[in-house]
């Protein structure tokens, strides 16, 4: 079940689906209208999409398993490596396998659901996420309970699309609480006058060759972390934009890209959540990218 509550005259960005298997093919009229609400900007909504549990695997779902230094448990599906576990013992193996087996199955949805990006899909990271939303204190660029949309600052990616699975697993079916913001149109409209520093070239091809990034941060990164820590630090957008809020029960699923819908997580405990780049040239509405609104907007290319 996924229950909602919406404030502001823009229409819900919500979808909610009938969706009940991880790999069951929808109708070729669904997919398509899935395809074109997902890469306008609204979360895709499974609620009666529920990642299966043993006994054995729900008592994993302890926020100690998790390294203190670390604020989930990850899996890089490119190298296979399991970190931010605490423990080094037979329950080390146990979340291994769990979030292989969820990376495996948020996989199949995306074949079956979106059959466009199958072979265009790569980066994979899987997150098992143990602590309580609100246990967490970090810094406010950091808080992810302030609307934002996704932009990583050692991460530049040029325009490629940040594709998001989330499962809400949580025992008890403690719901998972969100906002959801506007439109990226007119979150963009909103945002790119207010963003004053200029991008410099130099200093992108400095900050690669020093490490500080993974590759060199186009005029569409530099963009998008400014908009990020804009939204973030503008506390009336915070309290008054246009939003939504959505709870998504346990045992509920949802999908978006999360470099395009303004979101915040709100409170909630126990959640999986598997991410993919996906380039622009293996969407079915290329459009509606965040680059090519940037690009409009601005008038030149950006990546």
């Amino acid at each position: 079940m996924v229950t909602s509550s919406h404030t502001g005259s823009a229409p819900s960005q919500i979808l909610v689906t009938s969706l009940r298997h991880w790999d069951d093919i929808p109708s070729q009229d669904l997919r398509r209208g899935y395809a074109l609400a997902l890469e306008s900007g609204k979360v895709l909504s499974m609620p009666d999409l529920a990642f299966a549990m043993g006994s054995g695997e729900l008592a994993l779902l302890d926020p100690k398993l998790v390294d203190p230094k670390r604020k989930n448990i990850s899996f890089n599906g490119t190298t296979g490596r399991v970190v931010g576990v605490a423990v080094d013992d037979a329950r080390r193996d146990a979340i291994a396998d769990l979030v292989k087996r969820y990376a495996s199955q948020a996989r199949s949805l995306v074949n079956a659901v979106l059959p466009h990006y199958k072979d265009h899909l790569h980066s994979p990271t899987t997150s098992l996420r143990l602590h309580r939303v609100t246990d967490w204190k970090p810094s406010w660029r950091k808080d992810d309970s302030r609307l934002h949309v996704d932009a990583f600052p050692s991460r530049p990616n040029h325009g490629e699309r940040i594709l998001r699975v989330f499962t809400n697993i949580n025992p008890t079916g403690e719901p998972r609480k969100w906002r959801v913001g506007e439109a990226f149109p007119s979150l963009a409209e909103r945002f790119l006058p207010q963003l004053k520093a200029p991008y410099r070239p130099g200093v992108a091809s400095l900050m690669k060759t020093l490490g500080v990034t993974k590759q060199v941060r186009s005029e569409y990164d530099h963009l998008m972390l400014q908009m990020h820590d804009r939204m973030k630090a503008d506390m009336d957008y915070q309290r008054n934009g246009i939003q939504e809020s959505v709870n998504f029960a346990g045992g509920s699923s949802w999908m978006v890209f999360s470099d395009q819908a303004p979101h915040a997580a709100m409170d909630g405990q126990f959640m999986l959540e598997q991410t993919w780049f996906l380039p622009i040239k293996a969407m079915a509405h290329p459009e509606h990218a965040p680059l090519r609104v940037l690009e409009r907007l601005k008038g030149h290319a950006l990546a």
